[in-house]
């Protein structure tokens, strides 16, 4: 399955001021952050009281409970009916939603210095964590950076790459990203990585003023700067955070070597060594992806000779005649057989399956939790075939995951960090076995064990090639916002990390007069990314866990948890915690680990690490016996 990294509407307030301040119009945020005014952050008159604190609490969690069930419901009649009209009355709520928000964060600082019941403070606390760009108290600066951050979205949005000038045709990312995963010849590889690129130099100037006004509302909310205030997000100092991020990628660094070995000697077979060198770096544009950090469109370049698994699946399901609610039905019947309820009447009753014909929608998959109790549904354009199955058992982890927690109150409904959310639905990708669609009846015969190093390749290119991607995007930005790295050296910077850590080059020359870095949506746009890595991690640790619950004996990758109600009842005790608890309560109560252990992805991918190994050896010998 190719890995996707997809936009879930929850209920969470984090969530909910990423999806709505960091991912909305600018406009939205402009009217929000223009009705407050300066002072907000100062101590009311009066010594504040522990009942206040309380009191104030409770009255924020019931107007954004009230707020929030607005939002989703004119958000999701936008996404599903698309026109001026609901897009006016979906921006409306967002502004109310996002200006209370605001307005509350600002609000809990008066009780900062104040000795609170520990559900209390970590409910204040949550709340300030919601604004992840928090502006400067000064009128002007805070107008500056709203102008800013809704212009580097926007401009991000119109990006286009013109090959002959604007009179030609210009091509859309969504134009350009097939031609980076299809094409093979090198020349056009790299007129459109530099054609895309070419967008973001304009940005560089309005970046840089952005982290000087985040930074500046960041400390006068008590933060050393804006990374420090990402960084805190986790249950831990934000130092702390940093240093379990190394700690996990060196975990996990010796797996990415010798794939990016094997990988990089296959390219410079298909390539020739002038354009790959075997001991240089990659070029960029040569791995499949706009931002090289997945590498599975390239897998027909670097597939093993025995890498048919024995069936293809989406061959079965199209002569099953299977429809798009049967591909749900089949992922329900997943979590069911773990001993969790089934979906309620109104999910299959309002949820979106199959593309309409008479509208346009957003076809793009996500999970919906429309009303914080139990009006889960799914809205996906779902085509009959291998990926979108493993797609929908990954969306309904988020929609389980939000009816486990429905019961907490507003501000603890989201995931323990904002890694489990994904690491939850992908984790449940992974128990989609050849074993486990054999018990389902989709296939007779569980292929040989010898097969599976295709299937571990193919999974491996999205999952390994994205960890130093993963890791080193907010790496970035912590030091663009330490000061540690300037204006002057951004793109330096940047591709010093990119070679430090993923082993890749440019196709050509860059200077600070390029800003590769806002090439990327996530930086212009200024939502966080170590998620993204910890994700990654956490989903095998889960798997690992479930599958030992479930008394599973045999090589991780073969293992389903399918119909095992011990895997089930651990899972379902986890994901009713939401945010009540600090993370690593919530991985404990899974895994009986607290801390975040990248050792289960290398136990996953033993068998295919070993093949790595022993065909970068052999080719080693190749090249010895060649000279």
């Amino acid at each position: 399955m190719r890995v996707s990294y997809r936009a879930t509407r929850r209920t969470g307030v984090v969530a909910l001021l990423l999806s709505l301040i960091l991912l909305s119009n600018g406009a939205v945020f402009a009217q929000a952050l223009a009705s407050k005014k300066a002072g907000t952050r100062k101590t009311a008159a009066g010594k504040a009281t522990a009942a206040e604190a309380a009191q104030f609490v409770a009255h924020a969690e019931q107007r954004l409970t009230e707020l929030n069930l607005k939002v989703n419901r004119a958000s999701w009649i936008q996404e599903n009916f698309i026109t001026d009209d609901t897009e006016a009355l979906a921006a409306d709520a967002n502004n109310d939603l996002t200006a209370a928000v605001t307005e509350l964060a600002e609000q809990a600082t008066k009780f900062d210095n104040l000795k609170l019941p520990a559900d209390t403070a970590r409910k204040l606390k949550l709340l300030k964590l919601a604004l992840t760009v928090p502006a400067p108290s000064n009128p002007a600066e805070r107008d500056e950076l709203t102008k800013i951050t809704a212009s580097l979205s926007s401009d991000y949005g119109k990006g286009k790459y013109c090959p002959d000038g604007e009179r030609g045709k210009c091509l859309t990312l969504q134009e350009m990203e097939p031609i980076m995963a299809e094409s093979r010849d090198p020349e056009e590889l790299k007129r459109i990585w530099l054609g895309w690129h070419a967008i973001s130099p304009p940005f560089k100037q309005k970046y840089a003023r952005f982290v000087v006004l985040g930074n500046m509302g960041a400390r006068e909310m008590g933060f050393k700067d804006l990374g420090a205030l990402w960084r805190s997000n986790y249950d831990m100092p934000p130092d702390e955070f940093a240093a379990e991020m190394e700690r996990l990628w060196l975990q996990v660094k010796p797996l990415y070597d010798s794939l990016y070995t094997y990988t990089r000697w296959k390219l410079s077979e298909k390539y020739g060594k002038q354009l790959v060198p075997e001991n240089g770096a990659i070029p960029a544009h040569l791995l499949g992806n706009m931002w090289s950090q997945t590498w599975s469109n390239i897998y027909p370049l670097l597939k093993p000779e025995r890498s048919d698994p024995g069936y293809d699946l989406t061959k079965i399901l199209l002569e099953k005649k299977t429809d798009a609610k049967q591909m749900v039905r089949y992922g329900e019947g997943f979590f069911t057989s773990l001993g969790l309820d089934p979906l309620p009447p109104t999910f299959w009753e309002r949820s979106l399956f199959v593309k309409p014909q008479d509208r346009d929608v957003v076809c793009h998959a996500s999970a919906w939790d429309v009303d914080a109790r139990q009006d889960v549904r799914l809205k996906m354009c779902i085509k009959i075939t291998a990926e979108d199955f493993s797609v929908v058992h990954h969306e309904l982890g988020h929609n389980y995951y939000q009816m486990a927690y429905a019961p907490q109150t507003m501000l603890y409904q989201n995931s323990a960090n904002d890694g489990f959310h994904e690491a939850i639905g992908d984790a449940v990708a992974l128990s989609v076995t050849p074993e486990y669609l054999k018990k389902i009846n989709l296939i007779d015969k569980v292929p040989d064990e010898s097969a599976d190093t295709g299937l571990l390749l193919r999974l491996a290119l999205d999952k390994v090639a994205f960890l130093p991607f993963g890791y080193l995007v907010d790496q970035w930005r912590w030091k663009v916002f330490s000061g540690e790295v300037t204006p002057e050296n951004y793109n330096k910077a940047w591709w010093e990390l990119r070679t430090k850590y993923q082993g890749i080059a440019p196709p050509a020359a860059r200077s600070e007069a390029d800003f590769d870095a806002g090439a990327k949506y996530h930086v212009p746009a200024n939502t966080p990314y170590a998620r993204y890595f910890l994700a990654a991690i956490l989903q095998f640790q889960f798997h690992r866990a479930l599958c030992r619950e479930a008394g599973f004996k045999g090589p991780l990758n073969r293992c389903s948890i399918y119909g095992n109600k011990a895997a089930g009842a651990k899972l379902k005790q986890m994901l009713a915690m939401g945010q009540s608890r600090p993370w690593p309560e919530a991985l404990k109560a899974l895994t009986g680990e607290d801390k975040m252990d990248a050792t289960a992805i290398i136990d996953y991918f033993a068998p295919l690490k070993r093949w790595l190994d022993e065909q970068n050896a052999r080719h080693a010998q190749r090249a010895s016996n060649g000279k």
